[in-house]
């Protein structure tokens, strides 16, 4: 396999490459996400090992910028992060994996081998229903050719909706999948934050996308139909 490791610190980059390297695979090595994303990009690779804390552009930079691009290259993030939101993060920039420091070889290599057994997937890392669109890369959402700003809650409640667009979603699905758990079943947290969605995605664009089901809950509706 023909593997780019992306890796700003020297002694991990050439650890990961002699590791790499003794088991039969084509290494090429990229100090920085600048460097990264032109190799890449002008490349042929069966996978890349791509680091998140790297100087100038991050992981997660290098990852948006390819996925826009069109490469589809399977992509291993390999970080010191082991917050569930950089995870999160990581896998909407298109990553494909996530692998925290440290690690063993033998895992690294069957993670590799599993996505280079994937291969290249084509899949948009922007979401759309009608003319709602988001990029959960950058976080930001547009009706048409106008940008909707929205709080972070907002993002993920309308995330969680725009991933699931014409299926009825119950007020404990919309707490697991946007909410912090925390919240009490009973909570009218949804009902006003589907309030507040209201008042910036549908209302001043003359739009009924978010639609009540009586007695269950709410449901994304393409707009334009």
């Amino acid at each position: 396999m023909r593997i780019l490791v992306v890796e700003d610190e020297p002694k991990m980059a050439r650890l990961l490459q002699r590791g790499l390297s003794e088991r039969g695979n084509t290494v090429e090595v990229a100090p920085t996400g600048e460097v990264a994303s032109e190799i890449a990009t002008a490349g042929d690779f069966d996978v890349v090992l791509l680091d998140v804390a790297l100087p100038g552009i991050d992981g997660f930079e290098v990852c948006r910028r390819l996925r826009a691009a069109r490469v589809w290259v399977p992509v291993l993030m390999v970080t010191a992060r082991s917050a569930v939101e950089d995870r999160i993060r990581g896998l909407d920039t298109g990553a494909d994996d996530y692998l925290v420091k440290p690690f063993s070889l033998e895992e690294l290599l069957a993670r590799i081998r599993a996505l280079a057994r994937r291969g290249p997937v084509v899949r948009p890392t922007v979401l759309t229903v009608g003319d709602l669109t988001m990029d959960p890369a950058t976080r930001r959402v547009w009706r048409g050719e106008r940008e909707v700003p929205l709080s972070a809650k907002e993002f993920s409640l309308l995330e969680t909706f725009m991933r699931r667009p014409d299926q009825v979603l119950t007020r404990d699905q919309l707490l697991e999948h946007a909410w912090d758990m925390a919240y009490e079943p009973r909570s009218n947290v949804i009902d006003v934050y589907v309030r507040y969605l209201r008042e910036k995605i549908d209302r001043p664009f003359g739009r009924r996308t978010l639609e009540t089901v009586r007695g269950i809950g709410y449901r994304l509706r393409d707009g334009r139909r």
